[in-house]
């Protein structure tokens, strides 16, 4: 039987283990920021944040209508006692998506690399793209690395999201300020920011994003 991302999150979570190092400190905070920013810049007024995670980088977010989505029940749980407020904060587990509306802007951050599965891969980035109505934002490793048998799975997701999703087109490749280094693992990322916008949007992206 071969690895199941579900599977894995729920263990990780039920465990009290958090999400991964990405989700505090510098790196919460440099992602927040240029979110925060391209929100302001483009008038966003509505998030999906798909795999959103135990709710810390959630919480630097800007209070704009927004919608958290997780594969866990023991996290959805945690979500709902943690993040109450602001009131325009809803949270839903994967399956529950189904009928929900479409937001400005969907994010998908730190989730692409640790979908291991082909079939989990094509479906977390075509409900990504269902979802959101003008842009979308994924932070994520970009390059085709085999496969070592670990919850991580580097792919070139762009090209799938060219072939796949032609009306959406990349606008713009951001690297993140702080490149991985072995030696601060905690404190630097193989991520970088990818910014797509649907046909007949434009998005005025930030440069920087520190």
């Amino acid at each position: 039987m071969g690895f199941d991302s579900a599977t894995y999150w729920e263990k990780r979570y039920r465990s009290g283990r958090k999400a991964g190092a990405g989700s505090y400190g510098l790196l919460a905070h440099m992602k927040a920021a240029f979110v925060n920013r391209f929100v302001e810049a483009n008038a966003i007024t509505s998030i999906l944040d798909l795999g959103c995670g135990d709710g810390f980088q959630t919480s630097l977010l800007v209070g704009i209508p927004y919608l958290g989505v997780e594969i866990s029940p023991t996290i959805l749980a945690q979500l709902h006692k943690s993040c109450e407020d602001p009131p325009s904060r809803r949270f839903v587990l994967l399956d529950a998506l189904v009928g929900e509306s479409r937001r400005d802007l969907g994010l998908s951050l730190d989730v692409v690399y640790t979908l291991v599965e082909d079939d989990v891969f094509a479906a977390h980035l075509r409900r990504l793209f269902l979802y959101a109505r003008r842009c979308v934002i994924i932070y994520s490793s970009n390059k085709d690395i085999p496969y070592a048998g670990s919850h991580i799975r580097h792919r070139r997701f762009t090209d799938f999201v060219a072939a796949e999703l032609p009306e959406w087109r990349l606008v713009a490749h951001v690297p993140n300020p702080y490149p991985l280094d072995a030696r601060r693992p905690a404190e630097t990322s193989f991520a970088d920011f990818f910014v797509f916008a649907a046909a007949g949007e434009d998005a005025q992206v930030p440069i920087y994003a520190d």
